[in-house]
């Protein structure tokens, strides 16, 4: 009883219809110990008393749960600055480690609050913070003269918003780590600095990358067949010397000189090299111009198909280079557009959802804006494959009896996806709640009674 109960309560901690008087009693529920369910604790748009009895939940593991919550307000989630549990005051510094949706970015706690907690005396909540993703380029920047080198070294991650000023007091910093990593930020531009970055064993690998070059380093790495992949990527590379690793025996040298930015397809297209099929296409260049039309053009119509990846990821492309890219019949292309991009066609989301499966394909038909919903029950009700089965779930003109029929599929995601719909008719509702497989599922149905719910709340021994 207990196994299918947690399940069940899994589900209603999760399900957009639970009254708030239930809401509160399931968030005060102590676990035996280990808090009410996370589902509960990562639910969007608590309302404030419930937000209040997290705030006050005697179980650290709930604030921590709370701390943690993609779904959270970055201001419910400051109120824990100060929690007395430095394992709470952590998790908020930190931030959330995911969100539902990969295209969303979680905003950043105030300045004023992560200023508070890199005074923190908990060393952990210190560190916590400076690791985390989440923190705005003005804080970074705000870091430059701070006693803690820790947090200087942090301020070199928002390098473009650093006043001249502040980098110069970075690029003199006491600290030999502040001062090495300063000097990586500025070398693209400096050549006395990659010259003596070059004699660094630790920043040699990046210098040469991206740094400024001397022709005289440049040739030097190349006669001696070193970290050749590196300098076949730098942008200062001379042209002569680019044609030479062209040609290099490695095909991973030749792979990075094919990336170049400055290469006409022609050029690159002369290149011998072999692409991963699974490899995203990180290209610095396209990256750094992730929004620039000139720039998503270049990556967007080139024979070579990591830069296309690298242009499918970009959520900017414009209208003309969606269509483009949305025929390649390079997978991953079509992939990175179903992730990044919110206008992608229906054909492409359909052909990445039938070849992934899965969760991922599960979240792409539930949070793309784009997937489709009308007509999928006659199209794939009886389809052979339940990947597509569960898809008529989806449309709205589909009848609880079909519902009713799909709660009883062969392929358990589609038994899923029919028990969480509210269309499914109770008698069926009520007896998913007691399989193993559909109980989480059915406690998350918004039709659920919310008699029910309390019934599987008091059987999970959450008390009145």
């Amino acid at each position: 009883m207990v196994a299918f109960y947690s399940s069940s309560l899994d589900g209603v901690a999760a399900n957009p219809a639970l009254p708030t008087p239930l809401l509160l009693r399931l968030i005060a529920f102590d676990g035996g110990g280990d808090g009410p369910p996370f589902q509960v604790l990562h639910r969007s748009g608590l309302p404030e008393p419930a937000v209040a009895a997290v705030l006050a939940h005697p179980v650290v593991g709930a604030r921590v749960q709370f701390a943690m919550s993609g779904q959270a307000d970055a201001g419910q989630r400051a109120r824990l600055a100060d929690d007395p549990s430095p394992k709470v005051r952590a998790a908020v510094a930190n931030g959330p480690e995911w969100t539902r949706d990969p295209r969303t970015k979680v905003r950043p706690l105030p300045d004023a609050v992560c200023a508070r907690l890199l005074e923190d005396p908990e060393p952990a909540v210190r560190s916590a913070l400076l690791d985390s993703p989440h923190l705005a380029p003005s804080f970074l920047a705000s870091l430059v003269r701070h006693p803690d080198p820790a947090a200087r070294r942090a301020a070199l991650r928002a390098w473009d918003e650093v006043t001249a000023d502040g980098r110069a007091t970075l690029l003199d910093d006491p600290d030999p780590e502040v001062r090495r990593s300063a000097a990586l930020c500025a070398c693209p531009d400096d050549a006395r600095l990659t010259a003596a970055l070059l004699r660094d064993p630790v920043a040699l690998p990046e210098a040469l990358r991206r740094g400024r070059l001397d022709r005289a380093d440049a040739e030097r790495f190349l006669a001696a067949c070193v970290h050749l992949v590196e300098l076949a990527g730098n942008p200062s590379l001379p042209a002569d010397l680019v044609d030479r690793l062209a040609v290099d025996p490695d095909d991973g040298v030749r792979i990075a000189v094919s990336l170049r930015a400055e290469l006409s397809e022609a050029r690159r297209a002369a290149i011998d090299f072999t692409v991963d099929p699974y490899a995203r296409g990180d290209v610095d260049w396209v990256a750094a111009g992730i929004a620039d039309k000139d720039v998503l053009h270049r990556a967007a119509t080139s024979a070579h198909p990591l830069l296309r990846r690298a242009a499918a990821r970009s959520p900017h492309l414009p209208p003309g280079l969606l269509r483009l890219l949305a025929e390649d019949t390079d997978v991953l292309v079509r992939t990175h557009l179903a992730v990044y991009h919110p206008d992608t066609p229906e054909e492409v989301l359909m052909s990445v959802y039938a070849r992934l499966g899965g969760t991922f394909s599960a979240w792409m038909a539930s949070g793309h804006p784009r997937f489709p919903r009308e007509g999928l029950a006659a199209r794939f009700a009886d389809h052979p494959d339940g990947i597509y089965r569960q898809l008529a779930v989806r449309d709205p003109a589909a009848d609880p009896e079909l519902i009713e029929r799909l709660s009883h599929d062969p392929v358990v995601w589609t038994r899923q996806a029919a028990a969480r719909d509210p269309r499914l008719p109770l008698p069926r509702l009520l007896e998913a709640l007691t399989v193993p497989e559909l109980a989480s599922s059915a406690g998350g149905n918004p039709a659920l009674p919310p008699g029910e719910m309390a019934v599987v709340m008091e059987e999970a021994g959450v008390p009145v």
